[in-house]
């Protein structure tokens, strides 16, 4: 196992076990959020997105649409 395989395997586990932010768990992996997601959807990985997120979300589109 080389170590960038180990930091991908740690990064993954500590997102799936909601220990990390999905960018906290990208930077432990060693990868860009955008390089992580795929390897996340690769492995059939699902993205946490709950009612939080989906609020934060909403509300920067809304400040956005006014702006």
């Amino acid at each position: 196992l080389s170590p960038r395989d180990a930091a991908l395997h740690l990064g993954i586990s500590l997102f799936v076990s909601d220990e990390a932010t999905l960018g906290q768990a990208a930077a432990t992996a060693g990868r860009s959020q955008a390089a992580f997601l795929r390897e996340l959807g690769r492995r059939r990985i699902a993205i946490h997105y709950g009612h939080e997120e989906l609020q934060a979300d909403l509300q920067a589109v809304e400040s956005l649409a006014t702006w």
